[in-house]
């Protein structure tokens, strides 16, 4: 079933507000819930939601108030998200970021204590509207599922990298796990009795497999490193960037004391103008993104694209035609919908 993204989107902020959420707050949350599901991730788009509103049930997540300052300076700055919604924190720092990138040629903001920040993807294109090249990257130091290579003991998050590179075309809109795969993709399958794709996680013994059952059962698998059993050592590389990157820069990680589901933080606006000129920028990342699509298929038939472009033609047609939505989301939503008083959306087809 199809739904109109307006109406999806006014379906999650009326629930984040019936669930005590300040108005500000829940639009924030669910345009870049929204916005996931738009571009095609559907495990982290509205599938996060009724956690969300669990999360607010429980004082989880806090439903209102301001992050707390714990350094400033010109071009970098320092919040405790004191655990307030994720996507609002993400999308205010973007703000301060690209205000301070402007005069600075770049800004970043690190947050401690944020709760979890969604689709990293959702993020990237408010930054190459303008003109700025945007890194984005997170962990989760309450959890772990992903093991070091050659290790059984999940020490890690998926931990996302993501970027944001404007063009003279199509940004390039990349958001990628330093692990072989997501958290939200194998508990996803794990519910449904599904597979991966390939053998992308590990049981207990270090045989690896593609049943994220393992990850459930004792003892408790993990995800692999991007790379897998071949390379994951490169992964693995990337996953300790992000701990530095996030916890080290935040001063609050995995040697702190859990507090529940959320994110550690590192965002990073840097203004093209700066440089050599926003012209010169692009002159340059659209000889390589043409290049890459005038590219040979190795499958004939299969166009060659950059990381997002799929994402970005698929937001524009569900935007006109309305959203595939997954089938379990409503479902799930539907207990919040009947307990907080809000009428589901109605399906266009």
């Amino acid at each position: 079933m199809r739904y109109r993204h307006t109406d999806l989107n006014g379906y999650a902020t009326a629930l984040l507000g019936a669930a005590g959420l300040e108005a500000d707050k829940a639009g924030a949350v669910a345009d870049i819930l929204m916005q996931g599901d738009l571009m095609g991730h559907t495990t982290h788009g509205l599938a996060l939601l009724p956690g969300y509103l669990a999360e607010l049930e429980s004082g989880a997540m806090r439903k209102q108030g301001e992050p707390s300052v714990v350094a400033d300076h010109p071009a970098a700055l320092t919040w405790d998200g004191l655990r307030l919604p994720g996507p609002w924190l993400v999308l205010r720092a973007m703000e301060i970021a690209t205000q301070r990138a402007r005069t600075q040629g770049t800004c970043t903001v690190v947050i401690r204590r944020s709760h979890h920040i969604a689709c990293l993807a959702a993020y990237l294109q408010r930054a190459t509207d303008q003109g700025l090249l945007m890194l984005l990257t997170c962990s989760d130091p309450n959890t772990a599922s992903v093991a070091p290579f050659g290790g059984l003991d999940a020490v890690f998050t998926p931990n996302p990298i993501a970027a944001g590179i404007p063009t003279n075309d199509i940004p390039v809109l990349m958001d990628v796990s330093t692990s072989a795969t997501t958290n939200g993709l194998t508990n996803r399958l794990h519910k449904e009795g599904g597979r991966l794709p390939a053998a992308w996680v590990m049981d207990g013994h270090g045989v690896p497999g593609d049943d994220p059952a393992v990850l459930f059962r004792e003892p408790k698998g993990t995800i692999l490193p991007l790379g897998g059993m071949d390379s994951g050592h490169k992964g693995y590389g990337l996953t300790l960037l992000v701990e530095a990157l996030t916890g080290g820069l935040a001063g609050h990680g995995r040697a702190d004391a859990k507090e529940g589901w959320g994110a550690t933080v590192f965002l990073q606006i840097i203004d093209p103008r700066a440089f050599s000129g926003l012209d010169a920028f692009t002159r340059q990342t659209g000889h390589v993104t043409d290049a890459c699509r005038a590219s040979r298929p190795a499958q004939a038939g299969t166009a060659i694209r950059t990381p997002g472009e799929k994402g970005v033609a698929l937001a524009r047609e569900q935007s006109r035609s309305g959203v595939a939505l997954y089938p379990a989301i409503l479902p799930a939503l539907a207990p919040w919908a009947a307990k907080l008083g809000v009428p589901e959306p109605a399906a266009i087809g």
